[in-house]
């Protein structure tokens, strides 16, 4: 929905990996070159896994483990990436070494998304879990022992549940403007989102049913990266940049990306923020309606020359009275809809 509700030029990025490299032989290994020992380079994969919301690349780099692999790479007794997977003897290791192990193209395997980027609890005790725990272990016992591959996933735990208590905090002090009707813009006075509706944007996965959140029961929100107040884009970015960065550092080695790079101090950062934002706004509130004002918000926040590009006001004004799901073929083609079982 990211990439949905926005135009496609302000989205390349997006696109380029979701689309165009997705599921391609030639992402990894090269067009017109497709030499196995370029795909077996970590750098291969920075391609897409980087940035901002997946920060596998940063993490990795200034690791431990990519620290190692960064300076020994051009040394074939250290890497000799002529040599299979499932024969390699490297020094350190590399993304596809963990993520591909024994040269298997599955990575999910082999991936530590448990839910949503790791924003989720990471140990809930289900025995999926357990079983990617125990294939971790696994990977990691090649060089270390067993005890302490486990050791580095409770601290992955313990960093990640430290991470959610921001995250709600983060979360409740804006449901409380949303639900006192301070919030200004209300989701009301803003231009459709991306579906063509005006359901808030941290109303995600229905888990807010009531007229304040906008929407029917069972109608889900999406983070809203345009045209939104200030205080949903901290939540958004919270989780979305800071909680991942807090993630992807811990299952990577990279203490200074789930710290200070604006990891845990930028969460910490953020929630300040909201929390101002929301006591700022609580006090003009009081003032005027003591005072006899009306506040009708600016018309800037509803059309726009930036604003018109959106999906949101083109599905409004080519489609009257239809949403996105409602244009789409299957309305559950987006997990964010919730549709119907049936």
């Amino acid at each position: 929905a990211w990439s949905i509700e926005r135009p496609p030029g302000d989205t390349a990025g997006c696109t380029f990996c979701h689309t165009s490299s997705e599921e391609r032989c030639s992402t990894c290994h090269q067009r017109h070159q497709f030499d196995p020992r370029v795909a077996r380079r970590a750098e291969q994969c920075k391609t897409c896994h980087w940035g901002k919301d997946h920060r596998d690349w940063e993490a990795y780099d200034i690791g431990l483990h990519g620290v190692v692999y960064q300076v020994n790479k051009w040394k074939p007794e250290q890497f000799d990436f002529s040599k299979k997977l499932s024969d390699a003897d490297y020094v350190g290791p590399t993304c596809q070494y963990c993520h591909m192990r024994g040269g298997h193209h599955n990575v999910q395997r082999f991936g530590t998304v448990y839910t949503s980027m790791g924003m989720s609890m990471a140990d809930r005790g289900a025995p999926i879990w357990n079983e990617k725990r125990d294939r971790w272990v696994s990977v990691c016992d090649d060089c270390h022992s067993p005890r302490f591959a486990r050791e580095q996933m409770q601290a992955l735990d313990e960093a990640v549940k430290d991470a959610g208590l921001k995250y709600r905090e983060t979360f409740k002090v804006a449901e409380d403007l949303l639900v006192d009707g301070v919030l200004d813009p209300m989701p009301k006075d803003l231009c459709p989102d991306w579906s063509g509706q005006h359901l808030w944007s941290l109303k995600i996965g229905a888990y807010h049913d009531g007229e304040a959140y906008g929407g029917k029961t069972g109608e889900s929100g999406e983070f809203r990266m345009s045209n939104c107040t200030d205080v949903e884009r901290l939540c958004f970015e919270s989780v979305g940049y800071f909680q991942t960065y807090i993630y992807k550092g811990m299952a990577h080695g990279s203490w200074n990306d789930a710290t200070y790079s604006d990891g845990s101090f930028g969460m910490d950062r953020w929630l300040v923020n909201v929390k101002q934002n929301a006591s700022r706004a609580r006090r003009l509130a009081t003032l005027e309606k003591k005072v006899g004002i009306t506040w009708q918000p600016e018309e800037f926040w509803k059309t726009g020359e930036w604003l018109d590009e959106l999906t949101g006001p083109y599905i409004v004004k080519n489609h009257p009275g239809k949403t996105i799901f409602d244009l789409c073929p299957d309305p559950g083609w987006l997990d964010t809809h919730h549709a119907p079982a049936e």
